[in-house]
């Protein structure tokens, strides 16, 4: 028998040498102790492929815009370009990407001499990740958040991330009603929270006050998926800006 296989050959084989080894268990020792072994063997190696096998899985990532002042941006990875043209207050949709290391480079759209930042990210085997691009120009970061679309059936899950630059801390709420995130600083992203699926009108408020920064008017959150709601833009510089985006996970 070919020693090449796949895991279900390899759990097929573990299998056989089992039933041959307890058949001839009692009848002779010395032979059940060869299948016994073969067992192990190849129950072993459906093990290691397995793990292989994980470790190989993609993770994948979009880009989200918030910087105020930024231009649209082309974004390379390992110095192929993967996003052309991406605006302020837009996501990318997801890419897959091998786990590892990457180095990322974004330019302006159409000038690729010049970058306005450059970083290396790791990414985990079949993890999704949000990589956001904060700040202005001259002080430009990007900064990974880890993304979870996984979610109970029939149920809605949903987190707020504070991605506005001028914005002191914040709390999220049902309008008129209780605070559902509260104290959230910029650049933090919340736990989720897992939610009957709804329409409900929401509110961003300065935290531990009344004073609405933001309203949400009609947020909608279907059910079977996961949700992240951005505030980016200027409340105090520019407040035409200031938005609260609800991404899809």
């Amino acid at each position: 028998m070919s020693e090449n296989g796949n895991h279900s050959d390899y759990l097929q084989r573990a299998a056989m040498y089992d039933i041959l080894a307890h058949n001839v268990k009692y009848s002779n020792p010395n032979l059940h102790m060869q299948y016994y072994l073969k067992h192990l063997k190849y129950m072993n190696k459906a093990i290691l492929l397995r793990n292989t096998q994980q470790t190989r899985v993609d993770g994948k990532v979009r880009f989200l815009h918030t910087s105020p002042d930024a231009p649209d941006v082309d974004i390379y990875i390992n110095g192929q370009m993967k996003v052309k043209h991406l605006p302020f207050k837009v996501a990318s949709n997801y890419l897959p990407l091998k786990p590892g290391k990457h180095h990322i480079d974004i330019y302006p759209t159409g000038n690729s001499v010049d970058s306005v930042l450059n970083k290396k990210i790791t990414i985990d085997p079949g993890k999704s990740y949000t990589l956001a691009i904060i700040d202005s120009v001259k002080k430009m970061r990007l900064l990974p958040y880890l993304t979870q679309p996984e979610v109970p059936p029939n149920e809605s899950k949903i987190r707020f991330l504070h991605l506005s630059p001028d914005t002191g801390t914040l709390d999220i709420a049902v309008k008129d009603r209780d605070v559902v995130f509260p104290n959230i600083t910029y650049k933090q992203a919340t736990n989720y929270l897992g939610i009957m699926p709804m329409t409900v009108d929401l509110e961003v408020r300065e935290a531990g006050t009344k004073q609405v920064v933001l309203p949400m008017p009609k947020a909608q959150f279907r059910p079977n998926e996961t949700y992240t709601i951005v505030l980016i833009g200027l409340s105090k510089e520019d407040p035409a800006t200031l938005q609260a985006m609800i991404l899809k996970d």
